[in-house]
């Protein structure tokens, strides 16, 4: 038995003419996030922000349908980002100029509660001029 050279169906292929490997796993479609800005259009519009975000959603659908999957991952990415700044702006926002409200009161309270003491001094009698 000869064994000085390999047989041919041992020799390595070059990699340019293996055949591709099979795609059991095909990655999922791109999501579209369509219900999530509409929700942010119909209730939480941050300037603006939902409505842009349910632009981008209609085309991420519009080219997911097309089967241009680049595309719809693109717009599909652009209207997650949209999303979560017109959500965290219209949670966020708010949450801090309520923060800022309450901060301000307790300060003018205890400002007030120092004052009444100034407005309440009583004078004494030697201090009163006839």
């Amino acid at each position: 038995m000869d064994t000085s050279y390999p047989r041919e169906d041992y020799l390595p292929v070059p990699s340019h003419k293996r055949d591709p490997p099979p795609t059991g796993l095909v990655p999922p479609p791109p999501r579209d996030h369509l219900v999530w800005s509409i929700f942010n259009t119909i209730y939480m519009n941050f300037c603006c922000l939902g409505f842009v975000a349910l632009a981008f959603s209609v085309k991420a659908r519009d080219r997911k349908v097309s089967g241009d999957v680049e595309a719809a991952r693109r717009f599909s990415s652009k209207a997650r980002c949209y999303n979560v700044l017109a959500t965290a702006g219209s949670v966020v926002l708010p949450l801090l100029l309520a923060a800022l409200v309450i901060t301000g009161v307790i300060h003018l309270s205890k400002l007030a509660q120092e004052s009444v003491g100034f407005f309440t001094y009583q004078f004494g009698p030697s201090d009163e001029e006839d």
